[in-house]
């Protein structure tokens, strides 16, 4: 496997040395990479400003793609839908296999507690993080969205006086020190609470990850993606 890094920051600096054997260009702009070199499937860490450039320069070349940055638009994310019929793209806010299984059981979970449990979501990172709330947050939330009989409002932080309405997700962010990223989903019942936690202990892990994305990635039809899909 041939991989592009796009991106040359902390992450991709991180997956370069992870995957250092499969690594052939590392990026900053996807038009300095060689035409002449092969490149079997190019993967993102970069900032969500550089992926419309990504996007059109992958097609130009052909090149299947692995999107982890986040913070995009919503006009973003419909040119990524539209790009994904002519390359196959892998979208994923975060690439720890944790996460992924988290998001897997989601729903099944959902389903059994939304009629008596309130649900909330808290989310931890580092004080450099640029976007809050984190894409990882943002994935959970949609997901919960989709698992529910009817949608929700969602809450981000809270303050004021004033109860909380039952068919809401508060959704709280913490920014503060080197944390790499915590993320709990809590469903709080009458006297009793599940939590589902997932705690990155380096960065490495959405490193290794984003490789095995970019090996799923390879040989796939046009198409968007997700975490979900390795696992099927």
């Amino acid at each position: 496997m041939k991989v592009a890094v796009h991106g040359t920051g902390a992450m991709g600096k991180i997956l370069k040395k992870v995957g250092a054997d499969k690594i052939v260009a590392f990026v900053d702009d996807i038009k300095e990479i060689d035409i002449e070199k092969k490149i079997d499937v190019v993967i993102d860490f970069s900032h969500f400003s550089k992926i419309n450039d990504l996007l059109d320069g992958c097609v130009e070349r052909g090149y299947p793609l692995v999107i982890c940055t986040t913070g995009y638009s919503e006009e973003v994310l419909e040119k990524i839908i539209e790009t994904s019929k002519k390359i196959p793209i892998l979208l994923s806010s975060n690439t720890s296999l944790g996460i992924a299984a988290i998001n897997d059981v989601l729903e099944e979970l959902v389903q059994k507690l939304e009629e008596s449990f309130d649900i909330e979501i808290i989310e931890k990172h580092h004080n450099k993080k640029i976007d809050s709330p984190s894409g990882t947050a943002v994935t959970f939330t949609e997901n919960i969205q989709n698992s529910l009989r009817e949608k929700y409002s969602v809450i981000y932080g809270r303050e004021g006086v004033g109860k909380r309405a039952k068919k809401e997700i508060g959704v709280h962010s913490v920014r503060g020190g080197t944390i790499v990223g915590e993320h709990t989903i809590i469903f709080a019942g009458e006297d009793e609470v599940v939590e589902i936690s997932h705690k990155a202990l380096s960065k490495k892990i959405f490193a290794v990850g984003a490789l095995k994305c970019a090996e799923f990635l390879i040989g796939k039809q046009p198409e968007l993606y997700t975490m979900k899909d390795i696992f099927d």
